[in-house]
C-alpha cells in the first residue's frame, strides 16, 4: 500500500514539473509578445499572489481598472505562472510576472508605483507590503455580509476602499481604534457602470421578462448550505419555462455538484431543460451562461432570483427588483443583520406559487421603494458614473497624499529594502502548478 501511495505521489511530481516547466515556457513567449514595460510609467500596480483558480477575484475589476488607467497607467503584479498567463491573455492593462522576491523588487525599482491594490488577503501580500514610500490600498473582490468582510486584516493596509454605509457600520463593530474616516474611503461599486458598456445581448428586445436565475453551489457543510438549484430551481425553471413570458438566463455556479451528486444533478437536469424548451420554441431564447464575463446578466434581467452569496450584492448595485432563494437546509446560517433582514425571500414551494412570488416583487412599487433604500446604504448614489467618478477620486486623492509626503520626505537617506528573508524562503517553496 506504502509503495502504491509513494508511486502515485512520484507520478504526481513528475506530471507537476512538466506542466511547470511548460508554463514557464509559454510564458516566457506571452512576455515577448507584450514587449518590455515602460520605465518609470506605472503609478498604480495592482498585486495578486493567487493562482488563476481565484481570477474571478481580480476580473470583476478589469473594466474600473481599465477605465482607471486612462488617467494613472495600471501595472498588474502576478505572482502565479497559471495567473499570469490567464493574465496575459484577458487583462486589459499590462502585467508583470514576478514570480521571485527579486523580480517583484526589479519591477518596484523600475516603476514610480505610488498605489498598490490587493483584491483579497493572501499570506503573500505581506511579501509586497513590507515595501514603504507606496500606499496600500485592500479593495477587496466584492461587496457582502460575511465574516470576511469584517476581518482585522483590515488595519494591516494604509486605507481601504468601501462600498458604503454598510460596510463601514460592519467593520465598526469589529475593528478597533481604526480611523475609519481617514482610512475608510467609501466610493460605491464602480464595477456596475459597466455591466452594460455596450455588450450585445444573446437575445432579441422583445415582450418576455428577462428573469436571471444565478444560484450558488451546495456548499462543503450544512452552515454554508445556502445553494437552491435542487430545492428551489428545477420546479422554478420548469414554471418559468410553461408561462411562456419568461426568458430565463441561467448561471449556475461553476462548483455546482463537486459535494453532492443529487446537486449537480439538478443542475444539469435545468440546462436540459431550457435546451428543451429551446428546441421547442427558438423565439424562447433562453440563455444558460456558463462565460468569464459577469455585468450584462445582472444590468439586463428584469427580475433576478440569487441564493446568499455575493451575487446578492452584485445585483444589489443595479437597483433592480431582487428576490433571494430561503436556504432549505435548516443548518444553513443567515445573517439577518444587514440586507437580509429585509430581502424578499423566496420560499421552497411547487413551481406555480414561486412563480407567483416571484411576479409579485417584480411589480411591486413598494418593493422597489424598500430596495432604493438598501442600495443607497450599501453603495450611496448609483447614478450611472458617479461610482466611477468617486473611485478616480479616491485614487487622486492618494496621489496628491503621496505627493506631499514625498516632498515632507525628500531629504530622508535612501532605504535598503531588499527582502533577503522572502528570497531565501522561496527556495524552498515546492514547484507551483495552479
Amino acid at each position: 500500500m506504502e509503495l502504491r501511495r509513494d508511486a502515485r505521489r512520484a507520478v504526481k511530481l513528475v506530471q507537476n514539473v512538466i506542466r511547470s516547466r511548460r508554463a514557464q515556457r509559454q510564458l516566457v513567449d506571452k512576455l515577448a509578445e507584450q514587449g518590455t514595460l515602460e520605465p518609470h510609467r506605472f503609478r498604480v500596480g495592482v498585486y495578486f499572489a493567487d493562482g488563476k483558480v481565484n481570477l474571478y477575484q481580480l476580473r470583476q475589476w478589469y473594466r474600473p481598472l481599465a477605465r482607471l488607467a486612462e488617467r494613472h497607467p495600471v501595472l498588474v503584479l502576478s505572482r502565479a505562472s497559471g495567473a499570469a498567463l490567464a493574465l496575459l491573455d484577458e487583462s486589459p492593462v499590462p502585467v508583470a510576472y514576478v514570480r521571485r522576491v527579486a523580480d517583484l523588487e526589479h519591477v518596484i525599482h523600475e516603476q514610480d508605483l505610488h498605489v498598490i491594490f490587493y483584491v483579497n488577503q493572501n499570506a503573500k501580500n505581506f511579501q509586497m507590503m513590507r515595501y514603504g514610500r507606496r500606499w496600500h490600498v485592500f479593495i477587496n473582490h466584492g461587496e457582502s455580509d460575511k465574516m470576511y468582510m469584517t476581518t482585522n486584516q483590515f488595519k494591516a493596509y494604509d486605507y481601504a476602499f468601501i462600498a458604503g454605509d454598510a460596510a463601514r457600520a460592519r467593520l465598526e463593530k469589529v475593528l478597533w481604534d481604526y480611523d475609519f474616516d481617514k482610512r475608510a474611503i467609501p466610493i460605491g461599486r464602480p464595477q456596475a457602470d459597466h455591466y452594460l458598456d455596450g455588450s450585445a445581448l444573446p437575445y432579441p428586445d422583445d415582450e418576455r421578462e428577462v428573469v436571471l436565475y444565478a444560484p450558488t453551489w451546495e456548499g462543503d457543510r450544512g452552515a454554508a448550505a445556502y445553494g437552491s438549484i435542487a430545492s428551489h430551481g428545477v420546479d422554478l425553471v420548469r414554471a418559468f419555462i410553461a408561462s411562456g413570458r419568461h426568458r430565463v438566463i441561467y448561471r449556475p455556479h461553476p462548483r455546482s455538484g463537486v459535494v453532492d451528486h443529487e446537486y449537480g444533478a439538478a443542475n444539469q437536469e435545468i440546462k436540459r431543460l431550457l435546451e428543451q424548451a429551446n428546441a421547442a420554441d427558438p423565439s424562447a431564447h433562453h440563455v444558460v451562461d456558463e462565460g468569464k464575463d459577469l455585468g450584462w446578466q445582472l444590468a439586463a434581467a428584469d427580475v433576478a432570483i440569487v441564493d446568499i452569496s455575493a451575487m446578492v450584492y452584485d445585483r444589489l448595485a443595479a437597483g433592480k427588483p431582487l428576490l433571494v432563494t430561503r436556504p432549505a437546509n435548516p443548518d444553513a446560517q443567515v445573517d439577518t443583520g444587514g440586507y437580509l433582514s429585509a430581502c424578499e425571500w423566496l420560499d421552497r414551494a411547487d413551481g406555480a406559487t414561486m412563480l407567483a412570488r416571484v411576479d409579485d416583487v417584480a411589480h411591486d412599487a413598494q418593493a422597489l421603494e424598500r430596495l432604493g433604500y438598501w442600495v443607497e446604504r450599501y453603495f450611496g448614489d448609483t447614478t450611472p458614473g458617479v461610482t466611477t467618478r468617486r473611485f478616480h477620486e479616491a485614487v487622486d486623492h492618494l496621489m496628491v497624499e503621496w505627493e506631499r509626503f514625498a516632498a515632507l520626505h525628500a531629504t530622508d537617506p535612501e532605504v535598503d529594502d531588499h527582502d533577503a528573508e522572502g528570497e531565501a524562503a522561496e527556495q524552498s517553496d515546492e514547484i507551483e502548478v495552479d
